[in-house]
């Protein structure tokens, strides 16, 4: 049995060396060049974006290249990841996000939300491996020398390993640099327990780095998951919602939870990047799903949080928060841990 890694240490995928071994993990709908930059600001050695659409990318439709292919200076290295099951368009798609400056490019073959699996992306391309072999090579090829990994399910139904074998598959086939692993099946979601045994077989069978996904809601629970399973590195999804902080627990000094001042000076900061990345009139809409992330960890809810999420625009959130914060300073709230 291989030594469990030390979090803190570096390592490479492929060609690209990362400064440590706790990631941001692809948050589809959520992991734009700011959420990703917020994340490398705390700590993460990599991040890697929200799923993309690999036709989007391959029809060049405007929006996908404007928003979803922004990358900031300082994100670098940097991850896009890609979805779709077809392997000319993907290698067409990987050129693309080659030449946009990603470091590494990753796919999505694990994504268990049905709008997805009926196009045979995501999950769905764990029922055909041939298939999903031609998609990864495709991308290796369309990335002109650009690490490729994947990130994948350990199977669709209870009991199923397809995902682990199609993970052998993938590398010794498609030439994949890693393999990011969540290992539960499709149809749970994101219920249930990990099957970290599972994790730490894969581990020992393959050749190139596995990183752990799944059930990381704490720097608590990432730590133990790692000690169990010697993954080479961690990827932290929802974990990191509205919680930076949990790479600075990882692979940084902090060892305490954040003030009330530093949430909502954070929470300010993501409101601002929102309205650089949208606009104020969209960014009022998209910071909805934002502001519970951050407040609740106050002890703000009901009436209070409402009036928040019902702001008709970011000059009214504003004004709320300034206000919260005045009230902050009088009555103390309860930091969540």
């Amino acid at each position: 049995m291989s030594e469990t890694p030390d979090l803190r240490e570096p390592f490479e995928i492929g060609r690209v060396r990362l400064a440590n071994r706790v990631m941001l993990a692809p948050l589809a709908g959520i992991g734009n060049w700011f959420v990703r930059l917020q994340a490398r600001r705390y700590g993460a050695g990599l991040a890697v974006s929200e799923m993309v659409s690999s036709f989007g990318i391959h029809h060049r439709n405007e929006r996908t290249l404007r928003e979803m292919l922004r990358i900031d200076p300082a994100e670098h290295p940097v991850s896009i990841q890609l979805f779709g099951q077809d392997p000319d368009v993907m290698g067409s798609a990987a050129a693309v996000v080659a030449e946009a400056g990603a470091d590494l490019i990753d796919i999505n073959m694990g994504c268990p939300v049905p709008k997805v699996r009926k196009t045979g992306a995501g999950a769905s391309m764990l029922a055909d491996p041939d298939l999903a072999v031609r998609v990864a090579r495709a991308a290796v090829q369309g990335g002109s020398g650009v690490p490729v990994t994947v990130k994948l399910r350990s199977g669709l139904e209870e009991g199923d390993r397809s995902g682990f074998d199609l993970a052998v598959r993938l590398v010794e086939e498609a030439g994949v640099d890693a393999i990011g692993f969540h290992p539960r099946h499709a149809r749970v979601q994101h219920s249930g327990s990990p099957d970290y045994e599972l994790t730490r077989e894969l581990v020992e069978r393959l050749a190139v780095p596995v990183v752990l996904s799944g059930g990381l809601s704490s720097a608590q629970a990432a730590r133990d998951a790692h000690q169990r399973t010697g993954a080479a590195a961690l990827m932290i999804a929802r974990g990191s919602l509205g919680n930076p902080w949990i790479f600075e627990e990882l692979v940084g000094d902090r060892n305490s939870a954040p003030s009330g001042a530093d949430i909502l000076a954070e929470l300010d900061w993501v409101i601002d990047r929102t309205e650089e990345h949208l606009g104020a009139s969209r960014a009022t809409g998209y910071l909805r799903k934002f502001h519970p992330w951050y407040l609740e960890r106050l002890g703000v809810s009901g009436v209070r949080l409402a009036q928040i999420q019902q702001a008709p625009d970011l000059a009214s959130v504003r004004a709320l928060l300034r206000e919260l914060d005045a009230h902050r300073s009088a009555v103390q709230y309860p930091i969540a841990a």
